[in-house]
């Protein structure tokens, strides 16, 4: 597999490669069709302005986040794109058949080929509820104890190459290699690019341990990253696909022509956080809502520890913030996830970042 489908190049003055990740945000007044249609805006802006990578995250039962279906929307991507990589950032496992997340990124891989990448997580992307309704089983646990169990079994649904004997010997992922060693077929036997994804150790090193990408989500567990980040460079070992480790981070950053605005942006983005984390998840609120909304000591402590890992401001500022991450971490790429009430702010942001980094021009 060419390493160059992990690793991204370089442009202008960016310390790392600068990718996306899209949880396609609602903002309160829109509707999912104006969030996927700016998700479409992004990935073509983005591709154009050299960033590497498009990833689209599984969340459920979230009225501000229209990301519950990220093959589908990736398939929309791949439908108004050339070149930038497109993947998800990740597919919660445990909520799906193997066989399943096989055929349908086998599916994008033939849509888009060489372009897919498979980021794979262990946790449900809901709460516990939700999970039971996806999985139609109320045994959670489960689900992410089997998850090395599962991602073996991904993996040999995805290469066709069940030993004989097992129970699925005879079960092919369509589109996938076995195509190309039918008679007559001229399927190429290429595949998408796994990743595993944490917020703690538990996947660090499994991706170590098994010498594939390493996606760390540093913008809701910023505490955990060094040391995860460190877990798994200590306990990798070469591969066939990597012969070093690779690890990105996923950063929330937002920047604004005003530095006022980036504040009243993040004011609102932790509003949101705070009425997901107390059960009463909505539409992404818009800055007033949140100016309006009387914090209670314990909400507005909760306030500034979210906001502290947010990188905004000025795009200067923003640019500062993301080279000093970068070094204190040592992250060999930056994913980048904007949340603005409105879709244009996300594609402002995106925009100030690249100019400042100078970037390709559009």
């Amino acid at each position: 597999m060419p390493a160059d489908e992990i690793r991204g190049a370089v442009h202008g003055t960016a310390p790392v490669p600068l990718s996306v990740l899209d949880l396609v945000t609602v903002g309160a007044g829109s509707t999912a069709s104006d969030a996927l249609r700016t998700s479409v805006e992004l990935a073509r802006f983005t591709e154009a302005r050299g960033f590497h990578r498009y990833w689209v995250a599984e969340h459920h039962s979230m009225p501000g986040v229209a990301s519950s279906s990220p093959a589908v929307i990736l398939a929309n991507l791949a439908a108004h794109t050339d070149r930038i990589r497109l993947g998800s950032g990740g597919v919660m496992l445990p909520n799906h058949a193997p066989l399943v997340i096989a055929e349908q990124f086998g599916t994008l891989e033939a849509m888009a080929p060489g372009r897919i990448d498979l980021g794979l997580g262990r946790a449900p992307g809901t709460d516990g509820a939700t999970a039971a309704a996806l999985r139609r089983s109320d045994t959670l646990n489960e689900g992410a104890d089997d998850f090395p169990q599962q991602l073996a079994e991904l993996t040999r649904f995805l290469d066709d190459d069940f030993p004989d004997g097992h129970p699925y010997a005879r079960i092919h992922a369509i589109p996938g290699p076995v195509q190309g060693s039918t008679p007559g077929g001229v399927q190429s036997a290429h595949r998408p690019v796994i990743w595993l994804l944490g917020s703690s150790g538990f996947s660090a090193q499994l991706a170590g341990m098994l010498g594939l990408p390493f996606a760390f989500a540093h913008h809701f567990s910023a505490q955990n990253t060094i040391p995860a980040l460190d877990l798994y460079r200590e306990t990798f070992r070469p591969s066939e696909v990597l012969s070093e480790p690779y690890a990105l981070i996923g950063v929330s950053a937002l920047a604004t022509d005003d530095e006022a605005e980036a504040g009243r942006q993040v004011r609102a983005t932790a509003l949101n956080m705070l009425r997901l984390r107390m059960g009463r998840p909505g539409l992404f609120p818009d800055p007033e809502d949140a100016a309006r909304h009387e914090f209670s000591p314990m909400e507005e402590e909760f306030a500034a520890s979210f906001t502290r890992n947010i990188v905004h401001g000025t795009a200067d500022e923003v640019r500062a913030g993301l080279d000093d991450l970068q070094k204190r971490t040592g992250a060999d790429e930056l994913m980048l996830t904007s949340h603005a009430h409105r879709g244009e702010l996300r594609l402002r942001s995106y925009e100030l970042i690249a100019d400042a980094y100078g970037l390709p021009a559009a």
